[in-house]
């Protein structure tokens, strides 16, 4: 199958912005997303970055433009290049390392041989694929690091039906499922996510996930399911905005949810959402761009 590759250059703030997008805005998404500086060994802050994106097929322009409205930065045509017929998903994810998110570590199998020996840290193996969830991206280790916040402050919590709304490649689940060992529905609007996040959660040794295809909560095993005490949505502003009255009638009483994926000039609208349905924000992991927010029910 045919790939390509574009590459936008540009300050640190506006390649950050532009990766994150190009992975959690656009739909669909690009296949692989690398960013780097254009002089690694350049230490000024204001040196030029830049982003490779690769795509099995090139997004329209119209989506292209969306996206840079959405970061505030003025419209830069894509240039594709064709490549040979590799695997460029792989290819571009096997340098990206471990990531360590709170007390989880992330990592691919080819990084298995670099893990620290902490016991104190644990372990999820993500492998390059095409479900989003690598946990490079400040939205889904922020949602690590407020999952872990939360079972170190109490170490007897511990929920008894959990939700991931948009579970991608199944990082949150997973987390969830090797602190807690309670049931998970695990849901994506692509069933090929699906599909990825089932392998994952067995090849980590989880069980306990029930993977569903859905949109939202629009599905009778998730209504069956409810109330849920524990969910996780890193999603978009705008689903979550949506979705923010179906969550407050699928929650039990004191639930927490974790929800990320809006940008912080869309934070008060978001909560003023939740708020408005009878949630009450009770932390806030402060992160450049991507706040992640805990409300309980």
């Amino acid at each position: 199958m045919s790939s390509y590759k574009t590459i936008w250059s540009g300050d640190k703030d506006f390649c950050e912005k532009l990766a994150i997008g190009l992975e959690e805005i656009l739909f669909p998404p690009a296949d692989a997303v690398s960013l780097q500086k254009t002089d690694p060994i350049e230490e000024d802050e204001d040196s030029p970055w830049q982003v490779e994106a690769y795509f099995t097929q090139m997004p329209n322009e119209n989506a292209l433009r969306a996206i840079f409205e959405t970061i505030g930065y003025a419209y830069q045509p894509a240039k594709p290049e064709l490549l040979p017929d590799i695997d460029w998903v792989a290819h571009s994810l096997e340098g990206l390392g471990i990531v360590e998110a709170g007390r989880f570590l992330l990592y691919g199998i080819h990084d298995a041989d670099k893990l620290p020996q902490d016991q104190n840290k644990i372990p999820i193996r993500i492998d390059a694929n095409l479900a989003f969830g690598t946990g490079h991206h400040p939205t889904t280790s922020g949602c690590l690091k407020a999952l872990g916040k939360i079972s170190e402050s109490d170490p007897n919590y511990r929920p008894q039906n959990i939700l991931d709304l948009g579970t991608g490649s199944a990082v949150l689940a997973i987390a969830a499922a090797k602190i807690w060992n309670s049931p998970i529905i695990a849901t994506d609007l692509d069933a090929d996510s699906v599909d990825i996040a089932a392998h994952n959660a067995v090849q980590n040794k989880v069980k306990g996930i029930e993977f569903i295809c859905a949109d939202g909560f629009a599905h009778e095993r998730i209504n069956a399911a409810a109330p849920f005490d524990f969910i996780f949505a890193n999603i978009l502003a705008g689903p979550l905005i949506e979705l923010a009255a179906p969550m407050a009638a699928h929650c039990q009483k004191d639930a927490l949810i974790i929800i990320a994926g809006l940008l912080t000039r869309q934070e008060q609208d978001v909560i003023a959402a939740y708020e408005t349905t009878g949630f009450t924000l009770v932390d806030r992991l402060d992160q450049e761009t991507w706040p992640v927010l805990t409300f309980r029910y």
